[in-house]
């Protein structure tokens, strides 16, 4: 029988680009260390993959929001504390003004530290992050929540101009946590202390004068409205943070199995693998060779 020499030719450069073929993927795999390279290797566990990739990239997602939130209430719930402490202090100053056995001289003496004081809560409430947004004005972050008009009546002057609305951030299948806080209330211990400022301030002001206690008193209610307003606060955000750790160690724990789960799934078995690398090397050096042997025969020379 009797092989035509085209038919014998394209046979062999046949063979040959398929041992390339077989020997280039392994390679691509064994570098990557990825048994599918493609959908059509395997479309069933193809799908798997997608799925668990889609899962897991969602899950990330979520660390990466509460991470994102945990940084800004941190912050937040740093400036609450300084406020607290500021209100404590504030408050004692007053209880000290209130006692009737004050000179008149030492009620002055009480001005600067409550004017600081004052200064330093309005300050806290208008305090802005790294971007320029302002922490304490609900969604309005660019709006300083606490606004100050001097032409306003005595008592009046400050005033909430924020929101309480909230900007709910996700944090795991079907749970938000708010991202952000309204210091909606503080204005009014800050307009308290502006009246009392005006009495300490008046000539001859005398803690027993029924008009200065009546203002000292509505200021130390003020106190406690203002630090009761705040340390809530502060304990919704030790809460949520609480939670948003929880979440996120269990988030981890579902990355984790994702993430081993596509291992073994997509992982590819390097030893099979390069055993069949090794078994192509060798056909194709097998091919080369005949190849080489036959085309170098003729019927002249077996004649």
């Amino acid at each position: 029988m009797r092989i035509a020499t085209t038919q014998y030719q394209s046979t062999m450069n046949q063979s040959l680009q398929t041992n390339q073929e077989r020997m280039s993927y392994l390679t691509q795999q064994l570098a990557a260390n990825k048994r599918i390279l493609v959908p059509s290797d395997d479309p069933v566990d193809s799908v798997r993959l997608a799925r668990l990739s889609r899962e897991d990239a969602t899950v990330q997602q979520y660390r990466d929001n509460i991470a994102a939130i945990k940084i800004g209430l941190t912050k937040i719930e740093g400036y609450m504390s300084n406020m607290a402490t500021e209100l404590v202090q504030g408050r004692d100053l007053l209880v000290w003004a209130a006692d009737g056995g004050n000179a008149s001289d030492d009620l002055k003496a009480m001005i600067s530290p409550l004017e600081s004081l004052r200064d330093s809560v309005f300050y806290n409430a208008n305090s802005i992050d790294q971007e320029g947004n302002y922490l304490f004005s609900g969604t309005l972050t660019k709006t300083a929540p606490i606004k100050y008009d001097p032409t306003a009546a005595l008592g009046s002057r400050y005033t909430f101009v924020g929101n309480t609305n909230t900007q709910e951030v996700l944090v795991g299948n079907g749970i938000t946590q708010p991202a952000n806080q309204d210091m909606k209330g503080i204005e009014k211990l800050l307009n308290h202390l502006e009246l009392s400022l005006d009495k300490l301030k008046a000539p001859g002001a005398s803690a027993n004068d029924p008009a200065v206690r009546s203002v000292l008193a509505n200021a130390l209610g003020g106190f406690d409205e203002a630090h009761n307003l705040v340390t809530s606060k502060m304990a919704s955000l030790g809460g949520a943070q609480n939670i948003m750790k929880t979440l996120d160690a269990n988030h981890a724990n579902v990355s984790l199995s994702n993430k081993m789960a596509i291992t073994d799934i997509g992982a590819l078995d390097v030893g099979e693998a390069a055993t069949a690398l090794n078994g192509y090397s060798t056909a194709l050096q097998a091919t080369y060779k005949a190849y080489s042997r036959i085309g170098q025969m003729s019927l002249f020379s077996v004649l």
